[in-house]
């Protein structure tokens, strides 16, 4: 029976990449985002090994959707992947917005939470279930101008760390995937409000920053080990980033 693997987030960036390299591993992909066009280009592409779900993950209701599409597949649900995500905004504590730490959180934890909540029940049906969440370096080092979003991943990774524990001794792995700079169309330029310059000034000078490929081959590699095998968490960076303050670059 085909193993069936869900993609959150898959309609740019690293999801996008996901997509593309896990159906490449022989997962059906449910590549599930909000912008529908770029879903269905996305699934043509693949081919009949994905099909493609507009799903918002803040939505309680999107979400159940998309869980009943995937119980409506011919296959087995082996894998998923919180990918989706994201940052706004730059602004120290004292300056910040309330509403943009909602939206952050909304996204990067309780989007997380909607989704794992929904196909956790099948993930454990199939006796041999994987959930890897995409989280960030900021998940455990603070950098300023980052308050939201530092927080948000420190949230979501405990979700991720508390669920571990709550599924010891179920056929479930729990994995994490930390990445440092990564450079996608559309992360930082969605972070300043589509403001190419201050999106584009992030990796200035940085020979060779991670690229949306790099994290998909990441995840694939932790997916595609034996199941007794669990990646707890794993954290990549490009070389030109010592830390999450340390970043050399070439000017």
């Amino acid at each position: 029976m085909q193993r069936i693997a869900v993609v959150t987030g898959a309609s740019s960036g690293i999801g996008e990449a996901t997509a593309r390299r896990l159906a490449g591993e022989g997962f059906h992909v449910v590549a599930a985002a909000r912008r529908a066009d770029r879903l269905d280009a996305l699934a043509k592409e693949i081919g009949t090994n994905a099909t493609a779900v507009t799903c918002d993950i803040t939505s309680d209701e999107s979400v159940a959707g998309l869980a009943a599409t995937v119980a409506g597949l011919d296959g087995t649900l082996a894998l998923l992947v919180n990918n989706a995500g994201g940052a706004i905004g730059l602004d120290p504590v004292a300056n910040s917005s309330a509403g943009d730490w909602q939206a952050m959180f909304d996204v990067n934890v309780l989007g997380t939470l909607r989704v794992t909540k929904a196909l956790l029940p099948a993930l454990e049906a199939s006796g041999a279930g994987t959930i890897v969440t995409v989280g960030s370096t900021a998940a455990f080092t603070p950098y300023e101008g980052g308050g939201g979003y530092v927080a948000a991943k420190h949230a979501q990774t405990a979700l991720v760390g508390t669920l571990r524990l709550e599924l010891s001794g179920k056929p479930v792995r729990v994995i994490e995937i930390d990445p440092g700079m990564v450079r996608t169309d559309e992360f930082s330029l969605n972070r300043f409000g589509g403001d190419r310059d201050r999106a584009d000034a992030v990796y200035a000078g940085v020979k060779e920053p991670l690229l949306a490929d790099d994290i998909a081959d990441v995840i694939a590699f932790a997916a595609t080990r034996p199941q007794h095998v669990n990646i707890d968490r794993l954290v990549v960076r490009p070389i030109a980033q010592a830390a999450q303050h340390k970043v050399h670059r070439e000017l």
